[in-house]
């Protein structure tokens, strides 16, 4: 089955997040921290929520700047992004969608033949974390992908249609250079590419939204304002996250 969002984009930059933390998604903190977020039975507590986000803040410096704001904001698209990839793991739970030592044993295959000798592990060196945290966390962005990939495969439909009237508004009249440089059927393939994405963002949107309004979501306001020093409005658009993008 062809994925809807490739493997690719969830690869070392995406370890930071939810798998990061073993026991964070259950039904309780063994910490006794108290709870963030809560998706259902599932809860990340605010000490889980502080350490992916210092791990961030270690990881990658430069995309995070002193400002107040821009640490905000950070912390903004954090919060939501785990809301949201809880929403899917819980929604796994419910379809009773799981992955096998088999697929986690081709997935680590696949990226570490990406890696020359010796690279990929000292790759992980420098971030701090362990194999075995690692790979818990490909694990679970696996399942992550299988669950989009059940849900939205039969959406994503691309017609002779959609492929001529994508040309005659995008090719044709604004690119004829590259229409010129480019064979019919490669022209045709890289216009599927992008339509097959662009389909699978919408669907997607609309799905996790549905998601969104069907599950019980609760995020602690008091709590959130003491880590971010601004009003959490919990009616914001969940919807409007893209997990097709590349971690930065």
């Amino acid at each position: 089955m062809t994925k809807i969002f490739p493997l690719t984009i969830w690869l070392l930059g995406a370890l930071l997040l939810l798998g990061l933390f073993a026991g964070c998604m259950n039904s309780g903190s063994d910490s006794g921290n108290e709870p963030l977020i809560r998706v259902r039975d599932r809860v990340l507590t605010v000490l889980e929520f502080n350490k992916a986000f210092e791990f961030i803040r270690i990881a990658y410096p430069q995309n995070l700047k002193d400002d107040p704001e821009d640490l905000r904001n950070a912390q903004e698209r954090l919060l939501n992004q785990l809301t949201v990839e809880m929403i899917i793991l819980e929604r796994a739970e419910e379809l009773g969608l799981s992955i096998s030592d088999e697929e986690i044993a081709k997935a680590v295959s696949d990226i570490k033949s990406d890696y020359p000798e010796d690279t990929f592990e000292k790759t992980l060196l420098k971030t701090a974390v362990s194999y075995e945290l690692w790979e818990a966390r490909l694990k679970n962005r696996l399942l992550m992908q299988k669950v989009v990939d059940n849900e939205l495969k039969d959406q994503i439909i691309i017609t002779p249609e959609d492929i001529a009237s994508y040309y005659e508004r995008n090719i044709k009249t604004r690119a004829p250079e590259a229409e010129a440089a480019a064979p019919k059927d490669d022209m045709n393939e890289i216009i599927i590419k992008y339509l097959r994405r662009e389909k699978a963002e919408q669907a997607y949107k609309i799905w996790i939204n549905n998601l969104k309004q069907n599950y019980s979501i609760e995020i602690d306001t008091v709590r959130w304002e003491k880590i971010s020093g601004s009003q959490y409005q919990q009616d914001q658009n969940l919807e409007d996250l893209d997990l097709t993008q590349k971690p930065e």
